[in-house]
């Protein structure tokens, strides 16, 4: 079906073509119809051999009466449409024919004057010939004469110039103008060599005898080390075109070009800004490029051993460079120097295009880029382990500066990860050069150095809290013992909240910054390292940290132990006189716990207070009361007075339900509650290993009484601390022979005097 009805379609194209053509041009359309005759039937209603009655008959016998009225109505149609088209194509052009009239009207009245103007013209045109005819023939004979005479002073003039040659070669000796006297020799050869053994032989002798002291100093300056390499190049020219047999001065001018390239490797010291006027490194490659355009004139040969050069020369630069950033360079510094290398990469690159160096520099390029981005890291690395070292130095007062410590600390792995990033950001914003072509492998670059920087950031944390590495400490002078413990700590301390700090503000920040301004790359495979991972870098240093602080709880609770160690292993217990005062342990005890409350003061913040006690707002005499009227330890008897200590301690045990171990968070309470509840388990198992008599016991029960109140003014949990120091007295109990307690009014009083003697010993400092 779309074959038939495309075929109409073709055929009123075809009969519109037809029309066109014979309404424009008949003669070619009555050509055209003739050609197409030989080749179409006679049924073909187009064509000029169409025949009628051939081609009723034929629809005569394929058609029945339907299809007969059917093609009538189709061919009435198109005869109507043709009519209609033929019609519109002669409206269409009625604007046309009428403005062709007009313009042929015009022609007429423009052109009736024209053909009097034009033999005006020509009458003119051929009296002017006439009368440049007669000049010439009037003034041949003396233009004859004036281009004899002017042959003639051409003449005289090289006469004169082969006469003045020696004298003119010798000035040019004289200032050193040798390349004007090759130029006048070369220009006098052709004369001196047809002339110069009769007319001119004293001129090319002169002349000869000049060339050889020209030829000589040439040489000179040819190998001379104190030229430079333009002069000496300039002079290989001057000898070449002298035909002076330089070929076998090629080895020696190679070998002092070689040598040469020490004096025009980079120097970074003399690089200060991207904006700086041209340095004397970049000026002596400007000799050398002209010296290698001069080799390749007078050596065609030489194009290997001079691609060979210039690929050292740009390696060396590299190397240099690479060499230099690993010290503290600034992306400013980094810009010049790779300024420098790339300008004489491109000078190169003009005269020696077959050594491919733009290539050749970007991989070169890359180990220097990805050296600056490690080297950056690794000095940053390298501060934050100086601000930590701060806390083996002690200040003025004589304490380490915890507070300082970890002010410094912080400020180095944030401010100082923004200020690096910053300066690799200036790289990419750099928009010429090589750093272009390196913008998303810097970015990749920058990415894993990320990730590398704080895996090696964790590691130098592990190794500092690493006992057995005490390298650190000694190499800053630290002595060994008590000040060693204390140092200690309090580096564990800062490095578990310097962990915190980094997972809960630096990963964020340095992540924003990341996407910001790093986005893309992906150029490098997996295998070199994955790129920038915040979620593990964050988990790594919350582990950190926890086991930091972990750690730090476990030091000092280590040595409060060793001093509850030796206070319960060193007397016997059996023999024990009477209590007269609190036992100087308790002093200790609490300087111990009053140094762990001023380092956690200096490096953690403050935390809520939890489980506070309902009868902790008597005074202070009831409240240190109150826990032996609950424990009912006043019995007069033995047996009654153990009787009631287990039955309390049972009573403990059932209703209460304390929560003495806790996780330890970053807070001031919590870790200091942790410290003290580990110190009073460790008195526990301590009591539970020695035996006491009546007075033991009692002097347990006042130590422990007396440590009530300072040990609620630090912690958070008092209920747990009350608990643990209950049960304390209860296993001092059960290994006491003779378990009676203390009268409340003794026991107060004791506590009293310890207090009067403790307020007396603070006010003698101040």
């Amino acid at each position: 079906m779309m074959v038939a009805d495309e075929v109409p379609l073709d055929d009123k194209a075809k009969r519109m073509r037809d029309l066109l053509s014979s309404f424009y041009s008949p003669e070619s359309a009555m050509s055209t119809g003739t050609d197409s005759a030989k080749h179409a039937s006679p049924d073909d209603i187009n064509s000029n051999s169409f025949d009628p009655d051939h081609y009723m008959n034929l629809m005569v016998h394929k058609s029945n009466l339907e299809g007969l009225l059917q093609r009538h109505v189709e061919m009435a149609a198109e005869i109507k449409n043709l009519d209609t088209d033929l019609q519109m194509l002669v409206y269409e052009n009625y604007n046309k024919f009428i403005s062709a009239t007009d313009t042929i009207k015009r022609m007429k009245s423009n052109i009736s004057g024209m053909e009097t103007n034009m033999e005006q013209l020509l009458e003119k045109i051929m009296s002017v010939q006439s009368r440049s005819d007669s000049v010439n023939t009037s003034l041949f004979d003396k233009r004859e004469h004036i281009e004899k005479l002017h042959r003639t002073c051409n003449l005289l003039r090289k006469v004169q110039f082969i006469y003045d040659l020696p004298d003119r070669l010798n000035k040019c000796i004289k200032s050193e103008a040798y390349a004007d006297a090759v130029r006048f020799y070369t220009g006098a050869m052709p004369i001196l060599m047809a002339y110069g053994d009769s007319s001119f032989r004293d001129c090319k002798l002169a002349s000869e005898e000049a060339m050889a002291t020209i030829v000589k100093n040439l040489q000179g300056k040819l190998f001379s080390d104190s030229e430079s390499i333009q002069k000496r190049a300039e002079a290989a020219v001057l000898l070449k075109q002298l035909e002076y047999p330089v070929d076998n001065l090629k080895a020696k001018l190679l070998e002092k070009l070689d040598q040469s390239l020490k004096d025009i490797q980079l120097k970074p010291e003399e690089i200060k800004d991207v904006s700086v006027d041209l340095t004397p490194s970049e000026a002596s490659i400007n000799e050398f490029v002209e010296a290698v355009r001069a080799f390749r004139v007078i050596f065609p040969d030489s194009e290997e051993q001079l691609v060979t050069l210039a690929k050292d020369l740009v390696t060396k630069n590299f190397a240099i460079a690479e060499e230099y950033v690993q010290t503290r360079v600034c992306a400013a510094d980094l810009l010049g120097v790779l300024r420098v290398i790339w300008n004489d990469v491109l000078l190169l690159d003009e005269v020696l295009q077959e050594a491919a160096l733009s290539n050749h520099s970007l991989e070169a390029a890359k180990a220097v880029v990805m050296s600056y981005i490690k080297s950056a890291f690794s000095h940053l690395l390298q501060d934050i382990s100086d601000s930590l070292l701060k806390v083996l130095k002690k200040d003025g007062m004589g304490e380490y500066s915890l507070e300082v410590a970890l002010d410094a600390s912080t400020k180095a792995v944030l401010q100082g990860g923004m200020n690096i990033l910053q300066e690799f950001r200036k790289l990419l914003d750099h928009n010429s050069g090589i750093l272009v072509r390196l913008r998303e492998l810097t970015i990749d670059f920058v990415q894993e150095g990320i990730q590398d920087f704080f895996r090696q950031l964790e590691d130098h944390f592990l190794r500092f809290s690493g006992r057995n590495n005490s390298s650190a400490f000694k190499d800053h002078g630290l002595v060994e013992g008590a000040q060693g413990d204390k140092a200690f700590a309090g580096l564990v301390l800062v490095l578990a909240q310097l962990s915190a700090f980094i997972e809960q503000t630096v990963i964020p920040k340095i992540t924003e910054e990341i996407a910001t301004s790093f986005t893309g790359g992906s150029v490098r495979g997996y295998e070199y390292g994955p790129a920038f991972v915040p979620g593990e870098i964050c988990r790594k240093f919350r582990s950190a940290g926890e086991k930091f602080l972990h750690l730090y709880v476990n030091v000092r609770t280590q040595r409060i132990s060793f001093l509850l160690k030796k206070r319960f292993s060193t007397p016997n217990w059996v023999k024990h006189k009477e209590p007269r005062e609190v036992h100087m342990f308790v002093d200790l005890f609490l300087q111990e716990l009053e140094a762990i409350g001023t380092e956690v003061k200096q490096t953690l913040p403050q935390g809520k207070r939890k489980h506070r006690r309902t009868d902790s707002n008597g005074s202070t005499a009831s409240s240190r009361r109150n826990p032996l009227r609950e424990e009912k330890l006043n019995r007069s008897n033995t047996q009654k007075a153990r009787s009631q200590l287990l039955e309390t301690h049972l009573a403990k045990l059932f209703k209460q339900k304390v929560e003495i171990f806790t996780k330890v968070e970053y807070t001031q309470e919590s870790v200091v509650t942790t410290i003290v509840k580990l110190s009073l388990k460790s008195l526990q198992e301590f009591v539970r290993l020695q035996t006491f008599n009546r007075s033991g016991f009692q002097q347990v029960q006042l130590d422990i009484q007396f440590l009530r109140i300072p040990l609620r003014e630090i912690v958070e949990d008092e209920a747990a601390i009350d608990f643990l120091l209950d049960e304390v007295i209860v296993a001092t109990a059960e290994r006491c022979l003779d378990p009676i307690p203390l009268e409340p009014p003794i026991l107060d009083k004791l506590i009293q005097a310890k207090l009067a003697k403790s307020k007396e010993q603070n006010a003698i400092p101040s």
